[in-house]
Formats: structure tokens, C-alpha cells, sequence
């Protein structure tokens, strides 16, 4: 079965991956002892959440048409779907090793990778008039996250 997903739906999602970041943020911060990686480690927490208000304030602003249900689900069960995605892929909760620096920050970028690849995914189910263009937008935030972990990876010691 094919689901087009509306604007709505994705921000919902991008909304949660957002939380789910800063708690990864928060998390590895809890366990580093060097206050220069720590705080770098908040601040990008502090920037996912205001990633998180980015989207809750572009789907307060989505027309009622880009809310549009695009299939008959009283279940919702295409929320359900991307919200295992979501859980599943990105940010979830797993172990990582605090020990190094170098090894967060990769982390890090593979959860932001993964962020781009499954907005890109979630762009081609979301129909132009149900907002296709707004997901942009969020890809861009997403690849200066990659841009600003990929400078601290390379001048990260260990």
C-alpha cells in the first residue's frame, strides 16, 4: 500500500526527530568530562530545539489544504508508519561510547545523514500541493547541522 503524506504529517515527524536529537545531545553531555566538548554538546541540543520551534511554527502556518488527509485512515496508521521510521532511524536511543569525542560526533553525523536521507524519502510522498516545497527547508537546516558537526569531527582529537 502507497501513502502520500500531507506537510503536516512530516512536521509532526521532523518535530519529533528534533526532540529525539536534543535528547541525544543532552545524553552524550551527561558523560563527557571536558567542558569545551560538553558545552559544544549543548549547543547543538539547544539548536534542535529550536530546529523543534522551526517546525512547530511551519505547521502552525500550513494551509488547511497541505493538512489534508491524503488517504482514508481512521486508524492513522500512516502516522504510526513514520513514526516507527522516526524511532527506528534516527536519534533513537542507543548506546554510544562518551569515552571519545570523535566517536559522538560521529554518531552524530550519522544521525543527521539519516535525518536528510529520510526527509528526502518523505519529499517524494508529499504531494506539491500538500506542501512539498516546505520540506526544503527543513533539509537545509539538517545539512548545516552536518556542515557545523563535520568541522568540530575534524578538530576533534579523540
Amino acid at each position: 500500500m502507497s501513502y502520500d503524506f500531507n506537510a503536516d504529517e512530516i512536521f509532526k515527524m521532523a518535530e519529533q526527530m528534533e526532540k529525539n536529537g536534543a535528547a541525544f545531545y543532552r545524553n552524550a553531555a551527561k558523560n563527557v568530562t571536558d567542558e569545551k566538548n560538553k558545552e559544544m554538546l549543548l549547543t547543538l541540543a539547544a539548536m534542535e530545539d529550536e530546529h523543534e520551534k522551526t517546525f512547530v511554527r511551519m505547521r502552525i502556518e500550513l494551509t488547511d489544504r497541505e493538512r489534508t488527509a491524503t488517504v482514508f485512515d481512521p486508524q492513522g496508521e500512516a502516522v504510526l508508519y513514520l513514526k516507527a521510521l522516526v524511532e527506528t532511524r534516527v536519534f533513537f536511543q542507543k548506546e554510544i561510547d562518551t569515552t571519545s569525542m570523535r566517536d559522538i560526533l560521529k554518531e552524530a553525523l550519522l544521525a543527521e545523514k539519516d535525518s536528510i536521507v529520510f526527509y528526502l524519502g518523505m519529499k517524494e510522498m508529499v504531494p506539491e500541493k500538500l506542501g512539498k516545497s516546505n520540506l526544503e527547508a527543513i533539509i537545509k537546516e539538517e545539512m548545516n547541522h552536518i556542515k557545523l558537526i563535520g568541522r568540530e569531527l575534524s578538530a576533534a582529537k579523540s
